[in-house]
């Protein structure tokens, strides 16, 4: 099949794995977007090996993670279409406000700097790493509980265990802590620049029952932006592994609905 666009890079969050993603880039290539999907610096490349290993991931940073695919974004032919979850919605924006990409879809982003999320949920969802400072240059993880509460609060307790199971590995600590001070930082990694008129376009999508990165949150960092093509698009009864959970099918349809639009409007 002939490609219809620009390649495609997916960039995952916090606490899942590079292969959650596989599903998305099957859908994707059955499209005809040649489509990808690194781990983060230092991620091993099954679940089990990062499991095993955490280590690798200890110390890195936002400032790390964009370089990383910055220079996997500099070997192929052309800009890719950049997309994230969580964390790496944050990663996502950097690299659309660098220019580094040609678009950019940002699921459930953390919030970046200058927007402030007051839910509950966020702080509570973050605290397992923030109790313990040191935490900055270790690697964590999730319980099963605490998948529970950050992930799989909108799905039935058996999928959030399978989804746990499947993909969970541990992750740097250090974006946690990074996102928790991004505005009090003015140099902060969590910082996009969002008033770049030249900007590609960008659709952002939240989770109407995200305890991670709330709908509120989400909307507020489409406030942020100014010029080219913004978007926003929410899944009403759905929490933060919209991604990888069961409706996952949904969220990517409705991407690759509006990278078509998106592209033929901006082709004519």
């Amino acid at each position: 099949m002939a490609t219809v666009g620009p390649p495609v890079v997916f960039v995952h969050g916090m606490f899942l794995h590079a292969t959650s993603w596989d599903a998305w880039v099957g859908a994707f290539q059955a499209q005809g977007y040649a489509a990808v999907a690194p781990g983060w610096p230092g991620e091993p490349g099954t679940v089990a090996d990062a499991r095993e290993h955490p280590g690798r991931v200890a110390g890195t940073g936002i400032d790390d993670i964009v370089a990383h695919y910055a220079h996997v974004i500099r070997g192929l032919e052309a800009r890719p279409i950049v997309i994230g979850h969580s964390t790496g919605g944050v990663i996502a924006q950097r690299l659309l406000g660098q220019g580094l990409a040609a678009a950019a879809v940002a699921i459930q982003p953390a919030p970046i700097k200058g927007v402030v999320s007051l839910a509950p949920s966020t702080a509570r969802a973050g605290w397992m790493a923030l109790r313990n400072p040191a935490n900055r240059g270790r690697a964590v993880s999730l319980t099963r509980g605490q998948f529970r509460y950050v992930f799989g609060n909108a799905v039935s307790a058996a999928e959030s265990a399978e989804l746990h199971d499947r993909w969970a590995i541990p992750s740097p600590g250090r974006p946690i802590f990074e996102l928790a001070c991004a505005n009090m930082s003015r140099r902060s990694p969590a910082r996009v620049n969002t008033a770049d008129p030249a900007r590609g376009p960008l659709l952002l999508i939240a989770g109407g029952r995200d305890h991670a990165a709330p709908a509120t949150a989400v909307k507020a960092t489409a406030r942020r932006y100014r010029g080219s093509v913004i978007d926003y698009e929410e899944f009403a009864d759905r929490g933060h592994s919209l991604p990888v959970d069961s409706g996952w099918r949904e969220v990517a349809d409705a991407s690759l609905t509006w990278l078509a639009s998106t592209f033929v409007v901006r082709d004519r």
